[in-house]
């Protein structure tokens, strides 16, 4: 069985209308616990529909949170949540700022929507990141280009908790069948690269500080 929002859990959260629906994801669900890397489904807020056995042992060292486990909404996950960082490697510049940028567009296309109007106000309520979001994310994405804001293809690093991967790269592959669109979902799956000679430092800051300048 795949883990869903929040742990593994017997029923799918949200649940879609129709019988058809909720088979096509029941048999998802066993396909994406075939994978052996990271996979998750999320929706148009990044709560998480599904998740693999390999996403949750990616993060199974994070302490609690009350709003920000990685099972239950990524976006809030990679913003608010103090340990954050320990997983997702450059966890300002390669994972929190194209989020941010992500979730702009959101705010465009679904400004009316009571979980993205949640995921603002608590972007309001942190002075550093509202600051990044309203004023150093437009600089952002004009120095570094559109494509660097994107998911799929991007090469980040991270920190496995297993020491076969320990701190590593991985390439995001956010993609949806047909299906899986018309409900709504999209998926992203890490595809872990072994671990290079060279280690990464473990970034210890918890929330936006800088709005980098980018690399060449």
């Amino acid at each position: 069985m795949a883990y869903q929002a929040g742990g593994q859990r017997s029923e799918l959260r949200p649940v879609p209308e129709g019988l058809e629906a909720q088979a096509y994801l029941q048999d998802y669900a066993t396909l994406l616990e075939a994978v052996p890397f990271p996979s998750v489904v999320l929706d148009h807020r990044w709560d998480v529909v599904l998740a693999n056995a390999a996403f949750a042992s990616l993060f199974r060292a994070v302490g609690p949170h009350p709003t920000a486990m990685p099972g239950d909404n990524f976006l809030r996950f990679v913003l608010f949540h103090p340990d954050a960082s320990s997983v997702l490697g450059e966890h300002e510049s390669r994972w929190c700022l194209p989020m941010l940028a992500h979730f702009a567009a959101a705010v465009e296309r679904h400004g009316h929507d009571h979980g993205i109007q949640a995921i603002r106000r608590d972007i309001a309520q942190d002075p550093i990141m509202d600051a990044a979001y309203r004023h150093g994310l437009p600089h952002w994405i004009r120095a570094v280009g559109e494509r660097a804001v994107e998911h799929d293809g991007s090469v980040r690093p991270l920190v496995h908790p297993d020491p076969r991967w320990g701190a590593t790269d991985c390439r995001v592959v956010d993609e949806a069948p047909r299906t899986l669109r018309d409900l709504g979902y999209t998926r992203l799956t890490l595809v872990l690269r072994p671990a290079p000679t060279r280690r990464r430092p473990r970034r210890a800051t918890t929330h936006l500080t800088v709005v980098p300048t980018p690399q060449a």
